[in-house]
């Protein structure tokens, strides 16, 4: 049994890592890194309030001012879970761990990942449409480069030129993009993080671009119970999203594989197989005073 144990735990943090690495979204965990995490859907996001600045008197010296820290406690809402068998006959002793491994790194990158994404970019959106900051555009050639500059503009102008901002943009809108003319002038690589992997993706005005497969980028899906249907479809009245435009620090994306559980064949019930059960929480908040300094654009 000990083994078996071991290997869950090898498991759980190859797919933890996978998620941040293989996800689009991936760079949105690093936002976490203060969160305080102990198992569970809970999670704690530290946040810091300070006073501002008073008169410096000469006789009792400087005003003082008060530093809090607090923390809110946030639910993952998304609780997801499947179970695998592999047949005892299909899979030797020796061979286990590789055909485990290899088993979970197609469901992890064919279902998992996608859905992450899915579920994050739609729930910015939903976030900065209750503020009101979408715009409906359909999108052309020639005024791509406009309409983008527009939003980045109404974007600085919520949190300053020295803040660093990402573009999330559907892949079908990004080749859009890069075929203008226009956009060569402004066109730049730059070097972006995510995880333990370091790419160049291409810039605007020196923001990161970072490309979407269109099918992550609705404004609405059904994550299905697995009753009858498995992982995640578009909404039936789901918009194409063309792109959001945010402070990188702005989306805290938390995702964690909490318990691997691999059963042997003699420990599993009702059949003669290896049993591997999955269970993810994840989620993603943006504190209130981010979200005016987000933009979002959908297709008419």
């Amino acid at each position: 049994m000990a083994n078996s144990i071991e290997t869950a735990a090898l498991f759980q943090k190859a797919c933890d890592q996978q998620i941040i690495e293989g996800a689009t979204s991936g760079w949105m965990e690093a936002n976490a890194g203060n969160v305080k995490y102990s198992g569970g859907r809970e999670i704690k996001i530290p946040t810091i309030a300070t006073d501002g600045l008073g008169n410096y008197d000469r006789n009792s010296g400087y005003p003082r001012g008060k530093v809090a820290l607090t923390y809110q406690t946030k639910t993952m809402t998304q609780d997801r879970g499947i179970e695998f068998l592999l047949d005892r006959i299909d899979v030797d002793e020796s061979g286990f761990i590789a055909t485990a491994a290899e088993t979970m790194r197609v469901f992890q990158s064919e279902n998992v990942i996608p859905e992450i994404d899915a579920y994050r970019y739609s729930t910015l959106y939903k976030l900065i449409n209750a503020k009101g900051n979408v715009e409906t555009y359909t999108p052309d050639k020639s005024t791509i480069i406009s309409s983008l500059k527009a939003d980045i503009g109404e974007v600085r102008d919520k949190c300053g030129s020295n803040t660093d901002l990402v573009i999330i943009m559907s892949i079908p809108i990004a080749e859009k993009l890069s075929y203008g003319e226009e956009f060569q002038r402004y066109i730049n690589l730059t070097a972006f993080k995510q995880g333990e992997i370091s790419t160049e993706i291409m810039t605007l005005n020196g923001i990161p671009i970072i490309r979407v497969p269109s099918a992550r980028m609705k404004s609405a899906y059904t994550f299905n119970s697995g009753a009858s249907a498995f992982g995640f479809t578009a909404a039936s009245d789901a918009k194409d999203i063309n792109w959001i435009i945010c402070p990188k620090s702005a989306p805290i994306a938390v995702s964690k594989t909490d318990g691997v559980k691999i059963f042997d064949p003699s420990q599993t019930q009702g059949a003669d197989a290896w049993k591997i059960e999955y269970r993810k929480f994840h989620d993603l908040w943006v504190m209130d005073k981010a979200l005016d300094a987000m933009r979002a654009s959908v297709s008419a």
